[in-house]
């Protein structure tokens, strides 16, 4: 019996070393077509650019040269490669002492609840008023600009299946077209948005920068290693351990730490469905669509709370935990880009447009009425870092704060970072994000746009109040 399962284990560990192989390929090309036409100077993952030439030797492609079984096997990565990423986000990273930040990080929290709510709102009203009624969409499709913009490629391709099994056929495309209409309206809108900013005099330190400055502060080259004589005599007792080995250990210790992050994340799965499942009704309805990566994140800050309180935070490194953050992300956007249906998003080219205008109409808004009510004095910086983040990826925000600010004078970064700890387990992929497809589901449509008009009026409120009670104690 075990003779007769081994060839089929080989075939299919072949056919797996074949399909990362050639991702990592696609990758590499990418990358460096993508260095020689200067995306990252827009806030662009070269990813993109790898994924569409994954698209083009694809089986449906214009050279097909990759067989069925390898984009069947690309399919099912997106799932394990963010929970990698979810899984580094917190390991790398002093966990922040939140004394001293409450007014400003309140606010900061209170503008990023209301923007991915609002995107829930109107998101449910389009659908609502216009494509239910004209076009008949399933009423899942209101979920889509929360897990694009606020989650990205990433959030929507491991969040498709869930989609498509609530009605929504062709979720993940529909999500992956959504998060890359997204970054790029991030960038070219958000740059807009500086330039204004700048001419109404909004910008608590102006001083004009163009993109290629403010590219080259992300871009900064990492100083040349000093040279090491190697004709030094070693001390007495001392062993001479190469610099490669050396790495390749700090890889793997890193790389083990994330991978308790993710056991950890498995194992509360698992308990939280044998709960579930003994217990039943909605509560194992939601228990059996949640993915592992939202407790992967759990984990991610357990360890690192672990190693800070036994002071062993030597054993992680920030680099080696950031990079394998960037290069899962880089291969998950790459093989979702790769197996995206070209014909599915040509015919539902409608409801995506108008999806897309109306999260960025609500993310304009809030920003320009909003948070410059109820954020501090260097509100503009705050939130066009959360406009960048909350349309595209957290490094759009990064690109156009650096815009904003190329001195990095404001408390933008330092708000902007806790705040994102606080909320990453809740929204742009979050328990929220995992949630909020099952209670439309199971709730109706209505429903769920009327609590999150209740919600947008709370956050959006108290953060009013908030403000205007500061103003009046001074």
């Amino acid at each position: 019996m075990i003779a007769a399962l081994v060839p089929g284990v080989v075939e299919g560990v072949e056919w797996l070393a074949l399909a990362l192989a050639a991702l990592t390929v696609l990758l590499l090309i990418g990358t460096g077509l993508g260095g020689l036409l200067g995306m990252k100077r827009w806030g662009l993952p070269e990813a993109l650019l790898a994924g569409s030439l994954g698209l083009v030797v694809a089986p449906a492609g214009l050279v097909p040269l990759l067989p069925q079984r390898v984009i069947d096997l690309w399919d099912q990565l997106p799932l394990p490669l963010l929970t990698l990423v979810f899984a580094t986000l917190l390991l790398g990273k002093p966990l922040p002492k939140l004394g001293g930040l409450w007014r400003p990080l309140s606010a900061q929290v209170l503008l990023a609840l209301t923007l991915a709510f609002g995107q829930f709102l109107v998101g449910g009203l389009a659908v609502l008023l216009v494509l239910q009624p004209w076009l008949g969409v399933s009423p899942v499709m209101a979920c889509l600009i929360e897990v694009a913009y606020e989650g990205g490629h990433g959030s929507a391709a491991a969040m498709g299946p869930t989609y498509e099994r609530l009605g929504l056929e062709g979720a993940q495309a529909l999500g992956l077209a959504m998060a890359t209409v997204g970054l790029l309206v991030s960038t070219v809108v958000g740059g807009l948005l500086v330039v204004l900013g700048r001419a109404r005099g909004w910008l608590k330190f102006p001083e004009a920068l163009l993109i290629e400055e403010a590219v080259a502060l992300l871009e900064e080259e990492t100083p040349p290693l000093q040279e090491v004589p190697m004709d030094l005599p070693l001390e007495a007792g001392t062993v001479e351990v190469p610099a490669l080995w050396r790495r390749l250990a700090d890889w793997a210790v890193n790389l083990a730490l994330a991978g308790v992050a993710v056991l950890f994340g498995c194992g509360a799965l698992a308990a939280l469905r044998f709960v579930a499942d003994a217990s039943g009704g909605v509560f194992a309805l939601v228990i059996d669509a949640l993915p592992v990566f939202p407790l992967a994140l759990v984990g991610s800050l357990l360890v690192r709370l672990i190693l800070e309180k036994s002071g062993q935070t030597q054993w992680v490194s920030t680099a080696i935990q950031g990079q394998t953050g960037t290069i899962s992300a880089d291969l998950l956007i790459t093989a979702a880009t790769a197996c995206l249906d070209l014909s599915l998003l040509a015919h539902d080219w409608i409801p995506l447009t108008v999806l897309a205008m109306a999260g960025l109409l609500w993310n304009l808004g809030v920003i320009l009425l909003l948070a410059p009510r109820i954020l501090p004095p260097d509100w503009f910086e705050r939130a066009i870092i959360e406009f960048g983040q909350a349309t595209g990826v957290a490094a759009s925000g990064l690109l156009l704060l650096r815009m904003a600010d190329p001195g990095d004078r404001s408390q933008a970064v330092t708000a902007f970072s806790i705040k994102q700890l606080l909320l990453q387990p809740l929204l742009a992929g979050g328990v929220i994000t995992v949630v909020a497809p099952l209670v439309v589901d199971g709730w109706g449509l209505p429903a769920w746009t009327g609590l999150c008009l209740g919600l947008v009026v709370l956050w959006g409120g108290l953060g009013l109040w908030l403000a205007a009670r500061e103003k009046g104690a001074t």
